[in-house]
């Protein structure tokens, strides 16, 4: 029964219900691994938009070491989007059973490795703390094309401005269903009166 319900993570036939228990284990991940990343160095490591402000601004300002520091975030981001497509791809070629589970393995190990990095990070945060960075947007680099990709880009762990956006459509259409029967409403009332 347990590895049943491990293989449904990994899958390629996907049912609603395994996107959404996928998706909020992913979503718990990656929520985890954000706030692991800013107690450990102070800033978020999956707001890839917050990251391009920030370099803008710094070069803006010639902060250089920022500008560099910033880059280097969206470049880890963008490899972990690569490594998690080239994977996904190369197991469908090879038409395994488990698409995602190379992904899902490389993303725990990683995570572990920040857990043993974030052990020494205090003591050595000059070595430490620009890797831990970009091993962190590796992680949701990695993270995003793999949610992605498994849901039909339904499902998103990271991007909150995106749900935001959703669920800003989703409200409108409820009120403007909703407000176009009130209006019929208080037409038909005032036409009868």
């Amino acid at each position: 029964m347990p590895i049943n319900y491990l293989r449904g993570f990994t899958k390629p036939d996907r049912s609603d219900a395994a996107n959404l228990r996928l998706g909020r284990s992913l979503a718990f991940v990656a929520g985890a691994a954000n706030a692991g990343g800013f107690l450990a160095v102070g800033q978020h490591t999956s707001h890839m938009s917050g990251i391009v402000s920030s370099l803008a601004d710094n070069l803006a300002l010639g902060e250089i070491n920022a500008v560099l520091a910033g880059l280097s975030s969206l470049l880890s981001f963008l490899m972990g989007a690569a490594t998690s497509a080239i994977m996904i791809n190369w197991v469908r070629r090879q038409q395994m059973h488990s698409l995602y589970a190379m992904q899902l393995m490389l993303e725990a190990t990683l995570l572990l490795c920040f857990g043993l990095i974030g052990t020494n990070l205090e003591t050595h945060r000059v070595l430490f703390l620009p890797v831990t960075v970009c091993l962190l947007c590796y992680v949701m680099g990695l993270q995003n094309v793999m949610i992605t990709k498994i849901s039909k880009a339904e499902i998103r762990t990271t991007h909150v401005t995106g749900l935001v956006t959703d669920i800003r459509i989703e409200i409108g259409k409820f009120f403007y269903w909703n407000v176009g029967d009130v209006g019929s409403v208080f037409a038909t009332r005032s036409g009868a009166a």
